[in-house]
Parts: structure tokens; sequence; C-alpha cells
């Protein structure tokens, strides 16, 4: 537990620890007392002891605030390595609220222990609300990757992509629920895998294309990258959003003057979305698209090129700390 507080006298080091947290605890469930982000730090690595008080306390705060904290607590998270909320978002995928147990995958983004495997599956077979049901889905995606890379036991690994086909199979299951299903089991390189991203390729739904063509960069197979080029001048921005970020995640040079046009596209994500995989690709020729985009009067994408200027600046001399 990270303190900030004022310990009391006359207690063992534990005991002023846990009497701090209590009464922390109790300040966080009156929702006459604003919620102080500086001091949600107390509630990142807890002990055995610090973390029975915290399952204790947890239900007695209001929904609203649970749900402000957990999400404040995943923020603080990814902006400090050092503070791990992990063992209070495992609580917290129990919760009572759907929007707390989604925001507590969401928290977990970073997590690879294994034990979370099966609490996802659980999750995303199980739980009554499709958010939820579609966090668990994509959080799983992370477990996909790592098996395809050879970091999970076969055992584990069957169960991710046993469970992620379960959901694409079950045609009773919401829209949301199976298209994240396909971009989380894209990364494996199944023969299966394949046939599932052209089936929701072919889907006449949209946002099923769209996921599909997500999917085809996490898959990595250049066997896509014809669809991916047309995609590029889809007359759906969503589709050329996905795209261009495919084409990224491939690091597929031959999509550099395809992803061009794109820069000057109607929809600014899609502005966005070329020039973060120029970033990606790399070469003089996408650089010099890029430096160009530095005297852009619009300040996002000056600084999304000044950022992908610099991972390639990176990639291609990374003992460089200038």
């Amino acid at each position: 537990m990270h303190t900030s507080l004022m310990l009391p006298g006359g207690l063992s080091g534990e005991e002023e620890l846990s009497l701090l947290l209590e009464r922390y605890l109790n300040e966080l469930s009156d929702p006459s007392k604003p919620i102080v982000v500086s001091r949600l730090i107390d509630l990142s690595n807890f002990s055995s002891e610090e973390l029975r008080l915290f399952k204790a306390a947890w239900p007695s705060v209001g929904v609203e605030r649970r749900r402000k904290i957990v999400g404040l607590l995943a923020e603080l998270a990814e902006d400090n390595v050092d503070l791990d909320f992990n063992v209070v978002f495992k609580v917290c995928l129990k919760d009572s609220d759907s929007v707390v147990r989604e925001k507590a995958i969401d928290g977990l983004w970073e997590c690879e222990e294994r034990s979370l495997i099966d609490l996802l599956v659980a999750m995303l077979q199980g739980d009554v609300s499709k958010g939820v049901r579609a966090a668990a889905t994509s959080a799983l995606g992370k477990f996909a990757m790592l098996a395809e890379l050879g970091k999970l036991i076969p055992r584990d690994a069957a169960k991710v992509s046993e469970a992620l086909f379960s959901i694409i199979d079950n045609k009773a299951e919401p829209e949301e629920v199976r298209r994240r299903a396909v971009e989380s089991i894209s990364p494996l390189s199944l023969p299966r895998v394949r046939e599932v991203i052209w089936e929701a390729y072919n889907n006449e739904i949209p946002e099923l294309r769209s996921s599909a063509i997500y999917a085809m960069g996490k898959n990595c197979d250049p066997k896509w990258l014809p669809i991916l080029l047309k995609e590029l001048s889809s007359g759906n921005p969503e589709h050329r959003f996905e795209a261009a970020a495919a084409c990224g995640e491939m690091g597929e040079g031959r999509a550099v003057p395809f992803l061009l046009p794109l820069i000057e596209d109607d929809d600014s994500q899609v502005q966005i979305g070329a020039i973060q995989a120029l970033g990606a690709i790399g070469g003089e020729t996408a650089r010099k698209a890029l430096q160009r985009c530095l005297d852009s009067p619009e300040v996002t994408i000056r600084e999304t090129a000044r950022e992908a200027l610099e991972n390639i600046e990176f990639v291609e001399n990374p003992l460089d700390m200038s």
C-alpha cells in the first residue's frame, strides 16, 4: 500500500496502515466527501489484510462512486507503472454493477496472469450484461496474442481459442460480442481463424466488416493486403480507418502510396490513422509526408505526425537516446 496519510502513534506499522486504510475506505463510502485522485494511490499494492478490508468496505460505496473510482484507478495505473491495482480490479470483476465490472476489465488490460483467463472466460460465457461480455471477449485477445507468441501453456491457449470460437459460432450472441471475438482471435495462425475473418468481412453488417478489417492487421497474413488496399478507398470512413491501422500493424511498405492520400481525408480520424500507419511503416517517403504534416493548421495532426516521426526515428536508430 502506498500511503500519503499521517500515521497515528502507539501502534505497530502494520496496524497503523490497516487503521489508515479503514479510515480512508470510510471516507470513500461517504457521498458528501469528494474523491481526491492523489489519495487513490493508497489502494495500490495491497497486502492480504488490506485486501480483506477493501472487500468488506467496497459494497458500502455508492454505485456511482464505485464507477468513478474504478475508472480513475485505471487511468492512474496507465500513467504510472509503479501503481498496481490489479487485486482491486479483480474484486470489482464480481461487482453487482455491470459498469463497474466492465471498467474493471479495462483496468486489467496489462495483466497477463494465467488466473485471469478463467475469470474472463466465465464472464464472457455467463455475465448478464452484453457490455461486460464484449469487454471480457476483447480482453482475451491479449491472451490469444500470447498464445501465438508461444507464451501460454497449451492448456491455456486451448481455453482461449475454444471460448472465442464458441462465441463466434453462437449466432444468438449479440453482434457486439461476436465482433469482439473475431478481433480477439485474429492473432492466432490457425486455418479456421482465416475462415472466421473472411466470413466476417463478407457479412453485410458494416460494423462486423470493420472488425474483420481490424482482424486482418492483427492476423498479419500478407494475403490480406489486396483487401486492405482496396478498403483504403472505401466509402465507409470506419473501414478506411481500420484498413490504415491494419497496414500499419503489418508494417507493409507497399501500402505507403495508398496511405498518402488519406492524410488529406475528409474524416479526421482517418487522417490520424493514416499518419500513425505511416509512422509504423517508416521509410523515406513516409518520413517526408509526415514532415509536411508538421505544418498543418490542425494541432492534432501536427502532434500525431510528430509522434509518428519519433517512432520512425526510434525504430531506425534505437540506440540514439537524443
